[in-house]
């Protein structure tokens, strides 16, 4: 029930961004999501690709520092509050969300939330519990 997702530690300089989605784009890898952090050095660029071991070689072939993580894709309804009634349910079971990243399905109805955990077993049985859709990687990366 998890997702694969890559980080990539890119510099804080121009075109770096720009260079990692040449890389991709060159190996026919589409990206389905992704969140980017920085610090005035360094960036994490965090994607799920339709493509995740092929992104990973690539990646690393032109020099990048690139890892491998699981991480948790929750379906919710697109409308206010969709978000909360997860977060909800996770704060009652004392769950911890590390970090989170969100984006809106073609169809317009459902958004989809990348979680990352502290524990992922407990996560995903609290929120299956709940009567919360939890994506198989294979759809989220056919999206």
């Amino acid at each position: 029930m998890q997702v694969e997702q890559i980080s990539i530690f890119i510099e804080n300089k121009s075109g770096r961004l720009a260079e990692v989605t040449r890389v991709l784009g060159n190996q026919g890898i589409n990206i389905r999501a992704l969140s980017l952090a920085d610090t005035s050095d360094f960036g994490i660029l965090r994607l799920i690709v339709d493509q995740t071991d092929l992104a990973k070689a690539a990646l690393k072939e032109q020099g990048f520092t690139v890892s491998k993580t699981e991480v948790v894709a929750v379906e919710v309804p697109d409308q206010p509050g969709g978000l909360y009634s997860i977060l909800k349910v996770l704060e009652d079971a004392r769950v911890n969300v590390e970090y989170m990243y969100a984006f809106v399905e073609r169809c317009g109805g459902n958004a989809v939330i990348i979680f990352r955990f502290d524990d992922s077993a407990q996560a995903i049985k609290v929120l299956l519990a709940s009567g919360m859709t939890i994506l198989e990687g294979e759809r989220l990366y056919r999206m």
